[in-house]
Parts: C-alpha cells; sequence; structure tokens
C-alpha cells in the first residue's frame, strides 16, 4: 500500500553546522583537543586519516550526527562516532531533539543525494553552501515512523558491516598465508617448508625456488608483454554506448577486476586493435600514476576485451607457470620493492615494458606454483562468495530505503515484529 511520504527541508528538521578549518596555530599532534577532520578527509571508526587535534574547536560535529562533504567529492555520507573538529570540507547535520531520529535522517540524506549533486557548483572544484543543505528536501514522517523505519534499516547496515568485516578477516588471513607461503615454499604433501630460505639479492627465496623474469613464463607465440593502444589509436571519439568492453587503469584493482564501470568500442574498431585483446590467463598491469603496480589475472568475463594505454598485458604460457601463483608474485614483497624502487625513475611516474621485463620474480617449479595457487584460489572463492553477500545485502538496503523512505511501503509503529523481521516481510 502506498502511503504518500511527508518531506521537509533539512533544515527545518535538524540542526545545521558548517565546517571552518582552523589557523595552524590551533592545531597540534598532540592528543589534547578533538580530532580534526580536514576537508574531504576520510571519516568514521574505519578511518585512516591522520590523528591531527584541534584545540580550541571552532566547529564541532557532534557525536551520532551525520558527516557530509560538501567539496569535491560533494555528497560523501557517515556517522560521526564521536565528536570531531572539522574542517571547510564537511558539514554536520544534527537532528533536531523530538523531531528527528539521527540513524533516520542520515538514511533519508542519503536517499536524496542527487539534489546536492545537480547543485554542485564552482570552477576549480564542485562544492555546496549551507543553502543547499538547509533547502534540501528530506523524508519526514512523525519521530515514532521514523524511529521504527531507522530501526529496520539498522538491522541491514549491521548485517553489511559484518560481512564488510568477514571480508577484511578473509583478507588478512590470505595475506598471512601468501607472506607464509612465499617466504618459506611448500613440500609435496601441502605442507610449509621447514628449510632456511636461499638469500638473493631480491630477498630471501625458499629452497628450490629462483628468482626469474616474466620472459621465463611468458607466451612467446603471442607478443609476451604489451602496452596498450596509444591515443591517437583509440581516443574518446571511438567510445560507443555498447560494444566490445575497454578495460582502464580503474578497472584493474589488486588482485581482482572491477567491472562496474566500462568503456566499449564497435566490433570493427575491435578488429583494428586486435593486438591488443585479452585473453583470459593473462597478466593486465597498470602502468602509470598512482595506481602503478596494481595488477590481476584476467577472467573469461574479459576475454576478448581491450586494453588502452594505462594498461601491460603479459601473455602467460600456462605449461609454464600457474596464472594465479604469478599475480600473487605480483602482489607479494619482492616485486613490490622493485616496483616502488623504479616507477619514479622517468618524469612520469610510472613503468615502461623495459622495467616490467627487467623484474625479477620469485619462480618455483610450475608444479609448486599450481599447488600454491590452488590454495589461494579457495581463500578467493570464499572473498568472492562474501562479495557477493555484501552486494545481495547492499541491493536489499537499497530497495528497502527506496520503499520505506518514499512511502511506498508504510511501516505500522504498532507492529509487534521485531526489526529483522520487519525488514523481510518489506
Amino acid at each position: 500500500m502506498r502511503d504518500e511520504m511527508p518531506k521537509a527541508p533539512l533544515g527545518e528538521i535538524a540542526n545545521i553546522t558548517m565546517g571552518q578549518s582552523p589557523d595552524s596555530y590551533y592545531v597540534n599532534g598532540d592528543e589534547w583537543g578533538l580530532p580534526f577532520l580536514q576537508g574531504c578527509a576520510e571519516f568514521g571508526p574505519r578511518s585512516p586519516f591522520a590523528r591531527v587535534y584541534c584545540s580550541p574547536p571552532l566547529r564541532v560535529a557532534r557525536s551520532g550526527s551525520t558527516l557530509i562533504s560538501v567539496r569535491a567529492p560533494v555528497g560523501t555520507t557517515n556517522r560521526a562516532d564521536q565528536d570531531y573538529c572539522i574542517g571547510r570540507g564537511l558539514a554536520a547535520v544534527l537532528a533536531k531533539p523530538g523531531v528527528a531520529n539521527d540513524t533516520f535522517l542520515l538514511h533519508a540524506i542519503e536517499q536524496n543525494l542527487t539534489y546536492l549533486h545537480r547543485r554542485s557548483q564552482g570552477s576549480t572544484f564542485l562544492a555546496i553552501g549551507s543553502a543547499d543543505l538547509s533547502t534540501m528536501p528530506v523524508a519526514a514522517p512523525d519521530l515514532p515512523r521514523q524511529q521504527r523505519i531507522a530501526e529496520i534499516l539498522s538491522t541491514v547496515d549491521e548485517a553489511i558491516e559484518q560481512t564488510e568485516a568477514l571480508i577484511a578477516k578473509t583478507q588478512a588471513i590470505k595475506a598471512g598465508l601468501m607472506h607464509d607461503l612465499f617466504t618459506r615454499g611448500i613440500t609435496k604433501d601441502g605442507r610449509l617448508q621447514s628449510a632456511k630460505n636461499t638469500e638473493t639479492p631480491f630477498g630471501p627465496l625458499p629452497v628450490g625456488w629462483t628468482a626469474g623474469s616474466l620472459l621465463d613464463v611468458a607466451d612467446q607465440r603471442r607478443q609476451p608483454i604489451l602496452t596498450g593502444p596509444f591515443g591517437a589509436d583509440l581516443g574518446n571519439d571511438d567510445f560507443v554506448d555498447d560494444g566490445v568492453p575497454v578495460l582502464r587503469i580503474g578497472n584493474v584493482q589488486a588482485g581482482h577486476l572491477d567491472l562496474s564501470h566500462l568503456l566499449h568500442v564497435t566490433p570493427s574498431k575491435a578488429r583494428e586493435l586486435q593486438r591488443y585483446t585479452i585473453r583470459a590467463g593473462d597478466l593486465l598491469f597498470a602502468r602509470q600514476g598512482a595506481t602503478t603496480g596494481r595488477n590481476a589475472i584476467a577472467t573469461d568475463l574479459v576475454d576478448g576485451c581491450i586494453i588502452n594505454y594505462h594498461i601491460i598485458r603479459v601473455a602467460l604460457d600456462h605449461e609454464k607457470c600457474a596464472p594465479l601463483f604469478i599475480e600473487a608474485a605480483f602482489n607479494g614483497e619482492m616485486v613490490g620493492r622493485q616496483v616502488e624502487r623504479d616507477k619514479g625513475r622517468g618524469t612520469r611516474e610510472g613503468i615502461n615494458t623495459a622495467q616490467l621485463k627487467a623484474l625479477k620474480v620469485p619462480l618455483p617449479p610450475v608444479g609448486v606454483q599450481r599447488q600454491i595457487a590452488e590454495i589461494l584460489g579457495e581463500h578467493n572463492e570464499e572473498i568472492e562468495s562474501l562479495g557477493d553477500a555484501l552486494g545481495k545485502l547492499q541491493c536489499l538496503k537499497h530497495g528497502l530505503m527506496h520503499d520505506l523512505l518514499t512511502g511506498r511501503v508504510r511501516v505500522s509503529v504498532a507492529d509487534a515484529a521485531e526489526p529483522k523481521e520487519a525488514a523481510a516481510n518489506v
């Protein structure tokens, strides 16, 4: 049953505090005053921001308030887990007592962020002002309904947070396992070796391993190492709405591919660029900028796609190596140190094909590579499964927010069901 959701300007139901960056002499590195959030810095309990403090604080975001970035990127939100001093890139929204619920308010703001995006202005960077926030229309049912909706959405948030924590834990276990496998090696029966490492100029290697080159495991029937086409061969005018996908640097993440945003070229253009075609099992390497060194193995999903200029494609010979092992090696310490050493040697930060060929890679016998690849593959499957579960929860939350915050589904305050039951029944 549809029940039209009442709305109100945000400024009517909440107090809004716009951040202001303090003079430098108010900011200190000692733990006194309030933690200071600078501009569009990450915030929240998992934040990696530097612990910089401000005393006396100028503009304070109270614990429980909704934090919104008001400078590029406009509209990033989170919940303040404690009191903060906020800089000019942030705003804090705190529900007025007896009028609004802070948890509900966070979701109501997230539901209408397009309002802020449309009003972002600026020549150097996009920004919004206090007037934009104050006039932002948000869902505003009576307080009991707000609290009930907040309870339902909070149960989904808890499930999302628990799944994210499981993913982080599994990734940490995999990282520790990779360290052991690449420093100690593995026996034929799948146990870690106890023999001492062999010292090399590139770091210690397990007994029986060598420091080789990508050319040792590359497919010589294709061009082994190839940089994507130059801009003259593949430019903005070549992209179309549908066709053969083109992978860019943002699609190559550390150990996996992100295919959420793809560009396309026509089949005829793809035939012109046929030499830059990806095959499943190729190693894709981000070669330029801050992402230099990120790499992933091409899956069946990208077989037949094209790479652009910012990616190097390494054609691996699957009879000489286990592709998943090579990917793990490139995300390991030995190769990582070499990439950091080499990527700043030119006029622009990056790695070229000659440098990639010169990198020393840990190479055990191919049978050992396949053993390790199988072990790591099991962990990858677990992470992928958790990622799928997380995606479903996020879709569930998105659907619930739409239904509950637009009034498409009415939540009865008198309903005696527990919040989890209500979420399941909506």
